[in-house]
């Protein structure tokens, strides 16, 4: 006697009831994360930390690059590069790409201008929203039981990160390269592009610190294909190589590198702080921090409406994750007949 060949379950109302609007939260995700890659100060690691998709990121990327190695190097290169490819998360990727090319394409000169317009109005907003959003990584932190030397060495380590990015943003002069090298862009890109996956670090300062701010996102509002061309290829290089890293730093030692992006996200804030006096004739850059002068109420509110944004979207981040459980819950367990 044979068995009926059994079918997998269709699909649950409830599941496909999440998928477009999971869809669409991650197309915004996505423009967050691209917005914050056009606003030197913000790491687009920090907002991809924020949205809850930091690590899926991170995983998917890192199956990518291992595809694209196998295909290079073998062994059975199909079959090994697709087995890889599989693992890909494509339903948060691609709407996640979608959302930072859309923001990236369509706001890089409005960016530009409203950050040189209004930097006091702008680092207090972008002061906010980072200050609120190190207790992110905090909070994924694995908790140790008694170990007084794990936690000597991790306070170690955050004040560390939070020292060297500290003296590192100090360094950006923010005069602005003229005519620059495409050679020097292209190795500037490979740099900038950690700030995709080590939150706390800024590409967009880093391009500001070595004067390619400005530069950059005006190739990117007339469309110039050679220096994007080379820029992309510059990040792709990078890319590759950051993302294996960060991996293999969050599988091997989570709690040290989360403790680092924190300290490198609390260093980061001397980019953000409102007030700064700058060398005369210059409009980019860090300068030395000063107190508050005007205006002081504006700052001051944006920064509060920045760190509130930060809550509001872990809310709605626990929210989800809490409604995405129970959906699959519900649709798992058997249903109870009616009395």
């Amino acid at each position: 006697m044979t068995t009926p060949a059994t079918t997998p379950p269709p699909a649950t109302p409830a599941k496909a009831l999440l998928a477009i609007p999971s869809f669409l939260l991650n197309v915004v995700r996505g423009a967050l994360i691209g917005l914050a890659e056009l606003i030197p100060g913000i790491s687009g690691g920090t907002v991809a930390l924020i949205t809850g998709v930091y690590e899926r990121l991170i995983t998917s990327a890192s199956h990518v690059v291992s595809a694209a190695r196998i295909l290079v190097s073998g062994p059975d290169r199909r079959r090994n590069a697709a087995r890889e490819l599989r693992q890909v998360d494509g339903a948060l990727i691609l709407p996640v790409l979608l959302g930072m090319v859309a923001m990236v394409l369509t706001l890089a000169g409005i960016v530009e201008a409203m950050v040189s317009a209004n930097p006091e109005l702008s680092r207090g907003l972008f002061f906010g929203l980072v200050a609120a959003s190190i207790v992110v990584p905090l909070q994924q932190i694995p908790r140790l039981r008694r170990s007084p030397s794990a936690r000597l060495t991790g306070v170690a380590v955050f004040f560390a990160a939070a020292i060297l990015a500290f003296a590192l943003v100090g360094l950006a002069g923010g005069a602005v390269a003229v005519d620059p090298s495409l050679v020097i862009v292209f190795f500037a890109a490979a740099i900038a592009v950690c700030a995709l996956v080590v939150p706390g670090v800024s590409g967009s300062f880093f391009l500001l610190a070595i004067g390619l701010y400005s530069p950059t996102l005006l190739a990117v509002d007339e469309r110039d294909l050679a220096y994007l061309g080379v820029f992309a290829a510059g990040a792709l290089l990078g890319l590759v190589t950051i993302v294996q890293a960060m991996r293999r730093l969050l599988e091997r030692h989570r709690r040290l590198t989360l403790l680092a992006m924190s300290g490198l996200m609390l260093g980061s804030l001397r980019a953000l702080w409102p007030w700064q006096e700058l060398a005369p004739g210059e409009t980019h850059g860090v300068g030395s921090l000063a107190a508050p002068y005007d205006p002081v109420a504006g700052p001051m509110v944006l920064a509060l409406l920045g760190a509130a944004a930060v809550f509001v979207l872990l809310l709605v981040e626990n929210a989800l994750a809490r409604r995405s459980l129970d959906a699959e819950h519900g649709s798992d367990s058997p249903q109870k007949p009616r009395l």
